[in-house]
């Protein structure tokens, strides 16, 4: 989800129109959704403390509590969200499987996604995932509208690939094919994501073109976006494209939603951490490599039917 520093993927960049991804994302969520929620309700099950392949790479506090304490917008399925009453989706699992590499308990405690960052950094969580986009502004913590740093930056660990995208209600796409054709038109974002930032992006084009401003609805979760598209109140709404590809596949059993043209603006979902904390961040790029090299990490993306955004290797700030 992500021209704010606390905003999921970054600020307008040159699109990366990814023609018949979105086709391909939604046929693998059709094929795909699950979960691989544990009985803990997603506090994930680690290894043996100190048993654990990686135990030792951790720093020596998180050796002691075993325990990593994320900071996580739980409302944004099948990315992370609630399901009777556990958190559950891609991010969870994910979590799960590098906990039993590093022989800790990954904890998720929910928060609005703009706030994530600022958490971080008052320490209130050692890392934030929440398909949250490796951006260089982020890492700097520069506003990407000024282009002054404005607060400290963050290291991401990459582990997966994300563009965004637009759906309609079905059968009414307002005529909607790209985002060239949301002059004029109203759209619903969730607030301090990518696609709130390139929705005032290209508003900001069609007033300067004469062909009418894009009224911009954001809100603080994406599903607050799809009931407002819902109800009529917005032509479109716009998110990443494992959550479009999902709210389609889901909503109404299907007949709400459905995805129009490409995504756009691809990049990498990176685990954030504070600066200042090499060693965990280190940690948990072994920890990434490891589950991709042992076939547990496509396991966890083939269960949500999201192949398509894999990463073969566990990159650092890998985002532009």
């Amino acid at each position: 989800m992500t021209a704010s520093t606390t905003s999921r993927p970054a600020a307008a960049r040159s699109r990366l129109a990814a023609a018949g991804a979105i086709a391909v994302a939604g046929a693998l969520l059709l094929s795909g959704c699950g979960d691989q929620r544990n009985k803990s309700g997603h506090e994930s099950q680690a290894s043996a403390g100190s048993s654990a392949p990686l135990f030792a790479k951790l720093p020596q506090a998180i050796q002691d509590s075993k325990v990593i304490k994320v900071g996580s917008d739980i409302a944004y399925p099948p990315v992370e969200f609630k399901k009777d009453g556990k958190t559950v989706g891609i991010d969870p699992d994910i979590a799960d499987a590098l906990g039993k590499e590093l022989g800790v308990r990954f904890e998720f405690d929910n928060g609005t996604f703009d706030n994530l960052l600022t958490g971080l950094r008052s320490k209130r969580y050692n890392l934030a995932m929440s398909a949250m986009s490796d951006t260089k502004d982020r890492q700097n913590g520069v506003d990407p509208k000024t282009g002054k740093k404005v607060t400290d930056g963050v290291d991401f660990v990459d582990y997966f690939t994300a563009g965004v995208s637009l759906y309609t209600k079905k059968g009414d796409t307002k005529d909607i094919k790209s985002w060239d054709d949301l002059c004029g038109k109203k759209i619903g974002v969730q607030r301090g994501t990518v696609s709130h930032d390139l929705a005032k992006s290209e508003a900001e084009k069609c007033d300067k073109a004469g062909k009418g401003g894009i009224g911009i609805e954001a809100f603080d979760t994406d599903l607050e976006a799809q009931t407002r598209l819902k109800a009529g109140g917005v032509d479109a709404v716009s998110s990443d494209f494992p959550v479009a590809a999902y709210a389609v596949k889901t909503a109404g059993g299907g007949k709400d939603f459905e995805v129009v043209g490409d995504q756009v603006q691809a990049a990498p979902y990176g685990i954030a951490v504070p600066k200042d904390q090499t060693q965990l961040r280190d940690a948990l790029q072994a920890a990434l490599d490891a589950i991709i090299k042992n076939g547990t990490y496509q396991k966890v993306l083939a269960t949500w039917g999201v192949e398509a955004g894999a990463v073969k290797e566990a990159k650092v700030n890998g985002g532009s």
